[in-house]
């Protein structure tokens, strides 16, 4: 019985490199396209959970499979009428309220109300009211209401609602336009934390058939 072995010859790893390198950034473009992407912070419309030129990791898969849900934190192609400038197209919010929704500000304790359900807002930037004026809409079929954690500092869709005369079409966006969720804060790496659903969205009940 004759015992085989593999052999490699001198030189064959520098041959095979070539091949290793195209097959890694292959691997890496398709992960960046269509699996995770790195994303930087370019304004303080999510302080203070997310500050300036902070990196997040977005999952650009989880959205295949389900619909953005309230509390988490998207990042999506903004409508043209949100951008200050033709290049700002990428935005990133919370996600407030889903299709159906009727979100209402504010209550007696000036608290936004998702479903008759006031929300618990520990994340909102410190000194700013939950919502800088009144407002109540239903969400729109396909399309999310999001804000930033800067209620007063933020382009979303409380600001759009406003500037637009309350059109909800305006004010809100579609749920295509949706690129992923920013599930983890990785640098700078000492205030690295994942990007979790606050617990105060688990109460939120359905909408009703009337909004």
């Amino acid at each position: 019985m004759i015992d085989e072995q593999t052999k490699s010859s001198k030189g064959s790893f520098w041959r095979e490199l070539p091949i290793l390198l195209g097959v890694a950034i292959i691997v890496a473009f398709l992960v960046r396209q269509f699996v995770v992407q790195t994303f930087f912070i370019p304004s303080g419309s999510m302080e203070q959970t997310l500050l300036v030129d902070d990196r997040v990791l977005v999952n650009k898969l989880v959205y295949d499979f389900r619909d953005p849900e309230r509390g988490e934190i998207i990042v999506f192609v903004s409508p043209d009428s949100w951008r200050s400038t033709p290049e700002h197209e990428d935005y990133i919010k919370r996600v407030i309220g889903t299709p159906g929704d009727r979100v209402v500000c504010c209550d007696p304790q000036g608290r936004i109300q998702v479903n008759g359900h006031p929300l618990d807002e520990p994340y909102v930037y410190p000194g700013n009211k939950m919502a800088p004026q009144k407002f109540d809409i239903v969400v729109p079929e396909g399309r999310l209401w999001v804000m930033g954690d800067h209620r007063e500092a933020s382009g979303d869709s409380l600001a759009n609602y406003s500037n637009s005369n309350q059109d909800i079409m305006q004010a809100t966006i579609p749920m295509d336009s949706v690129i992923g969720r920013a599930f983890v804060l990785f640098w700078p790496f000492d205030r690295g934390t994942w990007l979790t659903v606050p617990d105060t969205y688990k109460d939120v009940p359905a909408p009703t058939s009337g909004g």
